[in-house]
């Protein structure tokens, strides 16, 4: 039996409207940025060229700010953010990003095309809109 599979890919899931934020703002201003996108989570962006991105989430203000007691105007993005983090490419087949989230525990990924961020893909996208198709 020679069934063709269908390929669901990464640019078909992400999420193209996400927030940004540089690495010097502070916690106090992810907060406002994340609250007023309604996102909980931020894609920090690079210093320079030769820099690589950066992701802020929720969980990590909760752990390193919120648990610690920690004043969120007196924390810069940079001191509590991820970075570098596991990106993926457009052409992507959600299997293998399933796997990738799967295998290192992540909650987000950019979406990584020409060293520039062009989206943001979850478990969430990868199963309810990606998953969803190939059931379809």
């Amino acid at each position: 039996m020679n069934e063709k599979r269908t390929i669901i890919r990464v640019k078909d899931v992400m999420k193209t409207d996400f927030g940004t934020i540089d690495g010097i703002a502070t916690v106090e201003d992810a907060l406002k940025r994340m609250k007023t996108l309604k996102t909980a989570v931020l894609v920090v962006n690079k210093r320079h060229e030769d820099d690589e991105y950066g992701l802020i989430t929720s969980g990590d203000i909760a752990r390193h700010v919120l648990a610690k007691d920690r004043a969120p105007d007196r924390v810069n993005v940079y001191e509590i953010m991820n970075k570098p983090v596991i990106s993926v490419h457009p052409e992507m087949d959600i299997r293998y990003c399933s796997r990738l989230f799967a295998d290192h525990d992540l909650v987000r990924a950019p979406v990584i095309e020409n060293r520039t961020v062009i989206g943001i893909v979850s478990p969430n996208s990868l199963v309810l809109d990606g998953l969803y198709k190939i059931v379809q």
